[in-house]
């Protein structure tokens, strides 16, 4: 589980920084933000199987995940403010539902873990779920 999670947002990070234009220090610190909670990624996925999926474990997993999702979302941020709202990926990002959702889904999963593991779990495959087929928005940006 952890692989995919670091494999889609690498997936999704190498589109996002090929259609960007410009970096600046606002994108360099939120990309490191985000990088932060990528490397946590290991280590709380060790924790979750070393415990058997206690609570504690699977809600630090979800707070790790859904932090990485903020750091991606604040990079998106950043790049859009660097770029104008003109700019590529502030035009393939749009409103950004799917990223919205899957925050959302987090903020729901953290909870749910301290009553039913296995549901918080399963939140957390609908994330990977959602983002396993490729988010084609920043390639059709880049092509049109």
């Amino acid at each position: 589980m952890s692989f995919i999670n670091v494999g889609l947002y690498w997936n999704n990070h190498h589109h996002l920084l090929q259609a960007t234009t410009r970096i600046d220090g606002r994108v360099l610190w939120a990309n490191l933000f985000l990088l932060f909670w990528l490397s946590l990624v290991p280590f709380v996925i060790r924790w979750l199987d070393d415990s058997s999926f206690s609570p504690v474990a699977t809600a630090a997993y979800g707070v790790v995940l859904g932090m990485a999702a903020v750091g991606y979302s604040l990079t998106e941020h950043a790049i859009i403010a660097c770029g104008g709202r003109e700019s590529a990926v502030a035009r393939a990002v749009g409103s950004d539902l799917k990223g919205k959702i899957s925050l959302a889904i987090y903020v729901l999963a953290i909870p749910a873990a301290f009553i039913l593991q296995w549901l918080s779990i399963l939140l957390y495959v609908l994330v990977i779920l959602l983002w396993l087929v490729p988010d084609r928005r920043i390639e059709r940006t880049l092509e049109g």
